[in-house]
């Protein structure tokens, strides 16, 4: 594939910083015509009135470097989901037989895995990553990069035919992995394999959790907001070739039941033509965090068991910390899209909080049509649910999400979003809330609105094969 040479790039930034520097010059000049002005105004006594031109000067120019300066709005364009091969699927007979033929799992292990896969909410579809299947399970670097291939490969080549891309269109990349992260990085195993351009502003993020994909929109926003006409790639996956914990204690076992093949790309511009044909508008993003307090800090945590073996630790308070980490962030995102009624009733409740004893919990329905929750597990779902005061129809997505794929970790956002389209339920002018809980504890929200009709999602998404045999009901 032919680069572009690195000059054009060199010539992009010498004019972005020599444009920077013009624009401090006109600041200080305007700024000292209208102390020039002022002063002379002052010294000869003229009347009153002759304030208002300088003053005027200043205000006609301030205006306009509001507007210069009025960054441009972020599109999401398109998204693309990883659909795993059927080979790969785990149904629970085969899980729990796997699992008896392990050394290092006793009759005790057994019976807790097989309780935690009844109670998750996963369904028999969900997918492994062929490392898993051997015996014993092999959780090499190998194993890992071949998983990484697997999914990110897969996930950027459909996103760039989807939108009709190259990878030299991609002026960002930002790439997501929680518990993965080789040298070179997952952003420069991409850049390296599909020959991006010199320029390309790569990024790895790593140990963020569920959050980090709402983290990483979060993040490419905020470089979009000083790089205009830019577009950028958002890859997410959770490699569990690495993850794997074989051991028999329990705190550090549910990951292996819950967690699950997947991965998600997303493409983001703010370039005027990407209106045409994008199908959300970026509102907002938000971010929470939660790891000055010791018990969220510690109910999810890396860390070796009693025998020194490596695993991911989940102590019985994660609930707990979850609804904490929520209740800090609800009146932030909130106070920002939430009409006028509900926010005064929630401060009402707020100054009248020493007589009821009661916080009124706002309707955020009337702010959001579409809600995706953090597919962690059952429990997880609906406790955020209850802490929102949502209904079933709310928590669709995400308990349907979690049946059909498992725990995807933060790429689950997209296959809920991916289950609303092929559903046909996202309208134009629906608000999307996206709601990302991860380690540390953190809390991240995109708020996205839809601006086109959004048809014929099911026959092309991850869920093209199972969508009109959903919603179920799960106990």
């Amino acid at each position: 594939m032919e680069k572009k040479p690195i000059i054009l790039d060199s010539y992009t930034l010498l004019w972005k910083q020599v444009s920077s520097t013009l624009m401090e010059i006109l600041k200080v000049l305007v700024l000292l015509l209208f102390f020039t002005m002022e002063s002379c105004i002052i010294l000869q006594n003229l009347q009153p009135m002759f304030h208002i031109v300088p003053f005027s000067v200043l205000l006609i120019y301030f205006i306009s470097l509001a507007y210069i300066s009025k960054t441009s709005p972020v599109y999401v364009v398109d998204f693309t989901c990883f659909k795993p091969p059927n080979c790969l699927r785990v149904p629970f007979t085969a899980y729990i037989e796997h699992a008896r033929m392990l050394d290092f799992f006793d009759d005790k292990s057994v019976s807790f895995i097989s309780k935690i896969l009844q109670l998750s909410g996963l369904g028999e579809q969900t997918y492994f990553p062929p490392a898993l299947f051997y015996m014993p399970p092999k959780s090499g670097h190998k194993e890992a990069i071949n998983e990484v291939h697997m999914i990110l490969f897969s996930v950027f080549e459909d996103l760039l035919s989807k939108t009709n891309i190259s990878p030299q269109d991609i002026d960002i990349l930002i790439v997501n992995c929680s518990g993965f992260c080789p040298n070179p990085s997952l952003s420069s195993i991409i850049v390296n394999k599909y020959a991006l351009k010199e320029g390309v502003k790569s990024y790895t993020i790593s140990g963020m959790g569920c959050s980090a994909n709402s983290l990483a929109v979060d993040m490419a926003r905020n470089i979009m907001c000083t790089h205009d006409n830019s577009n950028a790639v958002i890859l997410s996956t959770e490699i569990l070739s690495t993850g794997w914990y074989p051991g028999r204690e329990r705190p550090f076992m549910i990951l292996n039941c819950i967690f699950r093949v997947g991965g998600a790309a997303i493409f983001l511009s703010n370039k005027k033509e990407a209106k045409r044909h994008a199908k959300y508008k970026l509102l907002w993003t938000l971010r929470t965090q939660g790891a000055f307090d010791d018990k969220g800090y510690y109910s999810a945590y890396r860390d070796e068991d009693s025998s020194g073996i490596t695993g991911v630790r989940l102590n019985g308070d994660v609930l707990q910390v979850a609804g904490d980490t929520l209740r800090t962030h609800m009146p932030v995102l909130g106070g920002r899209f939430l009409p006028l009624i509900e926010k005064l009733r929630f401060v009402r409740s707020v100054l009248m909080y020493k007589r009821s004893k009661e916080i009124y919990i706002p309707n955020f329905r009337r702010a959001f049509q579409h809600f995706c929750f953090p597919a962690t597990g059952k429990s997880v779902v609906r406790e955020t649910a209850k802490r929102l005061k949502l209904g079933d129809r709310d928590m669709e997505a995400a308990l349907m999400t979690l049946h059909r794929f498992g725990n995807q970790s933060s790429a689950s956002l997209w296959y809920e979003l991916a289950y609303l389209e092929g559903k046909e339920r996202v309208k134009k002018g629906d608000k999307v809330w996206q709601l990302g809980m991860g380690t540390g504890p953190k809390c991240n929200s995109v708020v996205m609105e839809c601006i086109r009709p959004i048809l014929g999602e099911a026959l092309i998404g991850p869920w093209a094969d199972t969508i009109n045999t959903y919603p179920l009901t799960i106990p």
